[in-house]
């Protein structure tokens, strides 16, 4: 009589924590969270900043992360001494409130939505490129959205908010995307 009561247990435990940790989960996934840590580092070698964009020739090219502190690490770990077009890469985790001064890319991870949208409208009008994985953020306003395809990663880019921010994305970026949207959705 104690072994099917212990077994209900287990399985409702069970059952309690799958539930109650399923983003932490979602987000713990290893060989996801290294491709996108490498499509980041390889966006912003397909990217042109506007001049002054860059305090100096040699100043580092600064990729924020926020929402996604793993994801940080990753990159960190995968970014290392490369350069990207002669500028050294730093990684920087972005809070809500903190300026965005000096960062190129800002990849902005799962928030509550009114901290997407106040990361997101802080930075429309800089010369930074926004990446998200969530549709939400895309339709608040970032450039390019992280999405799983077939069980891949894929990207598509919104080149309404590119424009105005003067970023020039390459021709090769473009044609990779699985999808490149002229106007807002």
């Amino acid at each position: 009589m104690r072994a099917p009561f212990l077994l209900r247990a287990a399985c409702a435990l069970l059952l309690c924590l799958l539930t109650w940790n399923a983003p932490a989960y979602a987000q713990a996934n290893p060989i996801e969270r290294e491709v996108k840590a490498a499509y980041l580092y390889k966006f912003a070698s397909f990217v042109e900043w506007p001049e002054g964009s860059f305090a100096r020739a040699d100043s580092a090219l600064q990729i924020g992360v926020a929402g996604n502190d793993a994801l940080a690490e990753q990159l960190e770990q995968m970014v290392g001494e490369r350069p990207i077009n002669g500028h050294l890469v730093t990684v920087r985790r972005v809070r809500r409130g903190e300026s965005l001064a000096g960062l190129h890319v800002l990849f902005v991870g799962s928030m509550e939505k009114g901290a997407m949208a106040e990361l997101l409208g802080a930075a429309r009008g800089r010369s930074l490129l926004t990446v998200s994985d969530s549709d939400e953020a895309h339709l608040l306003g970032s450039m390019v959205n992280l999405v799983l395809v077939d069980d891949k990663l894929r990207f598509e880019v919104a080149l309404r908010p590119v424009a105005s921010s003067r970023l020039r994305i390459s021709a090769r970026m473009l044609a990779a995307a699985r999808k490149v949207q002229q106007e807002a959705s």
